[in-house]
């Protein structure tokens, strides 16, 4: 039997046996002692290849691949990188001299949480979101914790979305002023608390109107009906009343006229007759003057009514088809036409050679007239100025 054993044929199926099970060895192990490290980016990371000390030469590869950034292999077999980027990323596998896998490890890189930068919306009196975004890119899955308080002993619950990064919270109490936002970002690498305060009322911005109809009115064409809903996120309550802007403008236009109203419907009185006209609608809470207007509605287009157009009574239709007489009148009417109107210029040409004649005749006679009455004054006036002087000298003569 040991003859057996030590026959070469023996020994070459020992030794094709052993090799043929090496890589289910080396998959058994490298799933018993995988793990996941997470590490900051542009700093020095060591991974060490299993628990043993044994100074043994190793070999390091990433993701499959013999190459690898950065680097240096210590004495007993560590892996240092050097001011890792995102490029070192990756599966990191170490094998022994021969072959064999002793250990491999997931290597995800990032940054700590930071900052938060929070925004908050209040679409009506019951209902908070508010939203987040990282100042700091981690690079790194993240948990988020986030709690919301006017009074700190009545600290609630902000629901988070994860995958859109806002939180929903109902029913908080408007009538405190201030209210405290309390939002913790935590990854494997730390985690940070960021802390914001607003006031509600100030916040208050309804969702525009909804289901907006603009429409002519009937034999008038300057007036135009518009209408809409609330916005389904507002409560139909008759304590949350909203006030209504409306704007118009015939398009093409840069300026707006305006109405505002509380009902869902207006009736506009100044349209511009055949012109296409651009309609918005957007809402406030009317009992808080303090709060936001709604964006604007999407553009309406609406023309107003308009008489339909009639034929011209002064036109007579032809008496005959064109396919009873196959040749055309149109150039003789044409001539004909032509010859009239010359007439009529030549006629009114004389009429106002006339006028003119007339004019000059009647101005000359009454020119010659005033002159005449002229001539006879200043001689009458001469006449006396001489009887005057007889007279004087008449007198001064001695008796």
């Amino acid at each position: 039997m040991p003859g057996l054993l030590s026959s070469p044929l023996c020994l070459t199926f020992i030794w094709f046996l052993s090799w043929s099970l090496h890589p289910s060895r080396a998959r058994i192990q490298a799933d018993e002692v995988s793990d996941v490290q997470y590490k900051p980016l542009e700093s020095n990371v060591t991974l060490a290849c299993g628990k043993s000390q044994n100074r043994i030469p190793v070999v390091w590869h990433l993701n499959n691949s013999s190459v690898l950034p950065w680097h240096k292999v210590t004495s007993d077999g560590r892996l240092v990188l050097l001011n890792v980027d995102q490029s070192a990323q990756g599966d990191y596998s170490c094998y022994d001299g021969s072959g064999l896998l002793l250990h491999s490890v997931s290597l995800r890189l990032g940054y700590p949480p930071g900052e938060l930068e929070i925004s908050c919306q209040v679409p009506n009196h019951t209902h908070v979101r508010c939203s987040w975004m990282e100042s700091v890119k981690t690079f790194l899955p993240a948990e988020y914790s986030a709690f919301i308080w006017g009074n700190v002993k009545d600290r609630k619950l902000c629901e988070v979305d994860v995958a859109n990064n806002h939180c929903d919270v109902d029913h908080l109490a408007f009538w405190q002023t201030i209210h405290t936002l309390e939002i913790t970002e935590t990854n494997a690498l730390g985690s940070w608390t960021t802390y914001s305060r607003f006031r509600l009322h100030e916040l208050l911005k309804p969702n525009p109107p909804e289901s907006v109809v603009a429409e002519e009115q009937e034999d008038s064409p300057k007036k135009l009906i518009v209408s809409w809903n609330n916005p389904t996120s507002w409560p139909l309550h008759d304590s949350f009343p909203l006030l209504f802007q409306i704007r118009y403008r015939p398009q093409g236009s840069k300026y707006w006229s305006e109405i505002y109203s509380e009902d869902s419907k207006v009736v506009i009185f100044d349209a511009l007759a055949g012109h296409l006209h651009q309609v918005q609608v957007r809402a406030r809470d009317e009992v808080n003057s303090g709060s936001r207007w709604s964006e604007w509605t999407p553009t309406v287009l609406v023309k107003p009514w308009e008489a339909p157009s009639t034929p011209d009574p002064t036109e007579e239709p032809d008496e005959f088809p064109d396919y009873i007489f196959p040749f055309s009148t149109k150039p003789e009417t044409s001539t004909a036409k032509s010859h009239n109107s010359k007439h009529e210029d030549e006629g009114n040409l004389g009429l106002v050679i006339l006028l003119v004649l007339f004019s000059v005749f009647i101005l000359t006679t009454v020119l010659s007239l005033i002159f005449v009455v002229w001539m006879r004054q200043r001689r009458q006036e001469h006449a006396t100025i001489q009887e005057l002087t007889s007279m004087v000298k008449m007198k001064s003569m001695p008796i």
